[in-house]
């Protein structure tokens, strides 16, 4: 079903899982599901560990932004002007001052900074804050994929100059790197074009993985913005010799997004297939017994369960058949099941059971701590190697549109560089284009639009 009718498929998971409800009387504003917010929470703290670790303070400013606040950075309001929430009364009294909430923070975060920031002292400036954030999404909506009221990472710098700015988007990079394989995600940075990039930014690189349609999903973004927003918002800092200069700035962002990438790309027909590193639960005891035996085997169950207190882990006591449920925690991705019943405690053992590829086998009771921490390591491994292999499966380069046009992926193809011929090869292929990537890649072909020699290739997608 999943490979047949993938939109279907995840729509079904989400609801059978227990991730999220899109029954909420507002379109594209869901209520997440203790499940589903658990697994946020774990994203989260993945991101919060790989921030503070390197010097970043977390900040939560608040939801509205006065009008002429946001108007202040013309470029970035055309951006975001069909997309902004606006609050104009309180009760039935008209505000003196028009609010909106926040699209993104830029105009929130940046009047403060430029308080904050009074000398070469105070630089850089490394903040974050995991908020949410409203746009008015006019596209069909999809859970965690496109909503109008957005679970949000956002990381806002300071620098002196731009080369160290530009040394700060290299830390991103590296903070991405620990994430994305914390979630077993595989995924293509790319310098978006001019025509794409964040309003207001001098140039913006997109982080995008595939999904099993062929789609690509953008999960993040990084973004340079020189002074551009310094500039508006009067961001300035006293040098060493007594001279006043505008900071330069960058932001990198992610989203709720992570969470429809963990299920798109990893899950199966039986449901879910969670990484160990934010599963909510990484290990599940089910005990199997008869009324003659049940004190015996809860006793091992509860003995397994604190020789695995390091690990987040549930017994699962339900008074309903085994089988059942065997049926709810693959559903829900659990990585690992531990099944215990009488014949186990006889021989001193305990079954296990990878939720990736089905495996089964026993371990001795006395090798079930070292065994559990082997094997998540392995499902990890293996879950990053397949994601992996089929990121690599649907990227291909082509010469000719007509070779292109019905491939399910990435395309890769000769671009010359100009904004025409970019939107030439769009239209021919109705894919969007990604960029070039990050590090620039050996290629000797022809313009795929114009047919001019160019030593530069760019990636074609269609995307959610």
């Amino acid at each position: 079903m999943k490979e047949e009718n993938f939109s279907e498929w995840y729509n079904d998971v989400i609801d059978r899982a227990g991730l999220s409800d899109k029954r909420y009387p507002v379109k594209g504003m869901n209520v997440w599901r203790p499940y589903g917010w658990n697994l946020m929470l774990n994203i989260d703290r993945t991101i919060r560990e790989e921030c503070n670790r390197r010097g970043f303070d977390e900040v939560c400013f608040p939801l509205l932004i006065p009008e002429e606040q946001f108007k202040k950075e013309k470029e970035h309001i055309k951006g975001f002007d069909e997309q902004v929430y606006w609050v104009t009364k309180a009760g039935e009294n008209p505000l003196d001052v028009p609010l909106l909430l926040r699209p993104t923070s830029e105009t929130a975060m940046y009047p403060m900074f430029a308080l904050w920031v009074r000398s070469h002292s105070d630089l850089p400036l490394k903040t974050y804050q995991i908020v949410n954030t409203f746009r008015y999404e006019t596209k069909q909506t999809r859970p965690f994929v496109r909503v109008r009221e957005i679970h949000f990472f956002e990381a806002h710098t300071c620098h002196t100059d731009f080369d160290d700015a530009e040394k700060q988007i290299k830390e991103y990079y590296e903070i991405l790197k620990n994430v994305a394989e914390k979630l077993c995600l595989p995924y293509i940075l790319t310098k978006r074009p001019d025509w794409d990039k964040f309003a207001g930014a001098f140039y913006s690189v997109g982080i995008d993985t595939m999904m099993p349609s062929g789609k690509t999903l953008q999960i993040g973004s990084v973004h340079q913005y020189m002074e551009n927003f310094s500039k508006a918002y009067d961001i300035k800092y006293e040098d060493e010799k007594g001279g006043h200069n505008f900071v330069h700035q960058t932001t990198f962002g992610m989203s709720e997004r992570l969470v429809g990438a963990v299920i798109g790309v990893h899950g199966d027909e039986k449901g879910l297939v969670l990484p160990p590193e934010i599963a909510p639960v990484q290990v599940v005891i089910v005990p199997i017994f008869k009324k003659e035996n049940e004190k015996t085997v809860k006793e091992i169950c509860e003995k397994v369960k604190e020789m695995l207190k390091g690990f987040r882990i549930e017994v699962d006591y339900r008074d309903i058949t085994p089988g059942s449920k065997y049926y709810d925690w693959e559903l829900k991705g659990v990585p690992l099941r531990i099944e215990i019943g009488p014949r186990d405690v006889k021989k001193q053992c305990a079954v296990f059971v990878r939720r990736d590829n089905g495996e089964k086998f026993e371990v001795k009771m006395e090798k079930i701590a070292e065994e559990a921490e082997k094997t998540l390591k392995n499902i990890k491994e293996n879950l990053l190697k397949k994601a992996e292999k089929l990121l690599k499966s649907r990227v291909k380069k082509f010469e000719k549109f007509e070779e292109a046009k019905n491939f399910d992926g990435v395309v890769k193809t000769g671009w010359c560089g100009k904004e025409n011929c970019g939107l030439t090869i769009e239209e021919k292929l109705d894919m969007k284009t990604l960029g070039t990537l990050v590090e620039k890649e050996e290629f000797k072909g022809k313009c795929a639009s114009c047919g001019k020699d160019t030593d530069t290739v760019v990636y074609m997608a269609r995307t959610y």
